[in-house]
């Protein structure tokens, strides 16, 4: 994961508007995720479920990064939304984030990983510009915003998908793909994407655990999680394992 300047961090739009190019987004850096090694394809643990790589590790906390701020996002988007099809955009993030944080959740129970509670510094600036923005500037930045992350977040997927060899990290992959496509046909469908606006890059790092944690989902969007089917999701704390 690359590293760049911390000055960065909670950054998100230059006089109002997305800056730089698509291609300096790394999908990692925008979760905030910051590898702990320089070796992606060092084995850490040998569960029955195959081993585990240090790639490994870092997608299932990245799965769990992206919930604790694109489900803020999406609650944002219902309220907030002047269309429909931006309202529904919302609905899907809501739903899939909610679905995904929860497979994450058991996936690093089972394999023994630390997930982040709190969101990094630029998820958090994020968020907080998506809320300061009011009208068609909302609808506007949110879609490009999400449709940026989750359009970069597949390289990183399908890249995990075809390297681990651990079962449920696999499982994991799928489920994010799945999500992640989903998520890109609903914004797009919004006639809002912006092709020329893209994020700037940050490294701090998800504080593991954290003290500030992003409310939990309605009940009634609770779905089952995939891995699990007896577990239900929340954007809850999740116990702090190694």
């Amino acid at each position: 994961m690359v590293l760049v300047s911390r000055n960065a961090a909670g950054t998100l739009f230059v006089g109002g508007a997305l800056s730089l190019t698509l291609g300096s987004l790394l999908y990692p850096a925008v979760l905030g995720v910051q590898k702990v090694h320089s070796a992606p394809e060092r084995v850490i643990a040998t569960p029955a479920t195959g081993p585990l790589t240090e790639a490994d590790r870092d997608f299932v906390v990245e799965v769990r990064s992206a919930g604790l701020w694109e489900y803020p996002v999406g609650q944002m988007a219902l309220r907030k939304g002047t269309t429909k099809a931006v309202r529904t955009a919302g609905e899907h993030l809501i739903d899939g984030r909610a679905s995904l944080d929860a497979a994450s959740r058991e996936v690093a129970g089972r394999l023994d990983i630390t997930l982040p509670n709190r969101p990094s510094p630029q998820q958090r600036g994020f968020v907080a510009t998506l809320k300061a923005d009011t009208g068609k500037k909302f609808d506007t930045d949110m879609v490009t915003l999400l449709r940026a992350v989750d359009g970069q977040a597949l390289s990183t997927i399908a890249s995990v998908r075809t390297t681990t060899r651990n079962s449920l990290v696999r499982a994991l992959a799928d489920r994010a793909n799945d999500t992640d496509l989903d998520h890109l046909t609903v914004l797009e469908k919004t006639g809002l994407v912006d092709f020329g606006q893209v994020l700037p890059q940050e490294t701090t790092a998800p504080t593991l655990p954290a003290q500030d944690m992003t409310p939990p989902p309605p009940a009634a969007t609770q779905p089952q999680v995939v891995l699990t089917p007896q577990a239900t999701s929340t954007l809850s704390p999740s116990p702090s394992v190694r």
